[in-house]
């Protein structure tokens, strides 16, 4: 139980923080928005790669996790226009 939760941890912050990286511009969003985007992002990915019947395949399951980073980098940008606010200033 304690193995899965750390196991889903490490790979919501890798999966989000591969998704942060590869949205282009700035996100003004916390590490923790972005671990918890990539948890979510991890785990909708990876029960969207079992539905469509390649989350487990022989060898590395590049599939899943292509599903899972092309997730975190959509769930990034949601995330980023909810929570970032304006990024424009105005200047007097």
């Amino acid at each position: 139980m304690i193995g899965t939760i750390l196991w889903a941890i490490i790979a919501g912050a890798i999966v989000g923080m591969l998704g942060r990286l590869l949205l282009p511009g700035r996100q003004n969003i916390s590490v923790w928005v972005t671990i918890g985007v990539g948890i979510a992002a991890a785990l909708l990915g990876g029960v969207l790669a079992d539905w469509l019947g390649v989350g487990e395949t022989k060898g590395i399951d590049w599939i899943r996790h292509a599903i899972q980073v092309a997730l975190a980098v959509l769930f990034v940008w949601i995330a980023a226009r909810v929570m970032g606010g304006s990024e424009t200033r105005k200047t007097a």
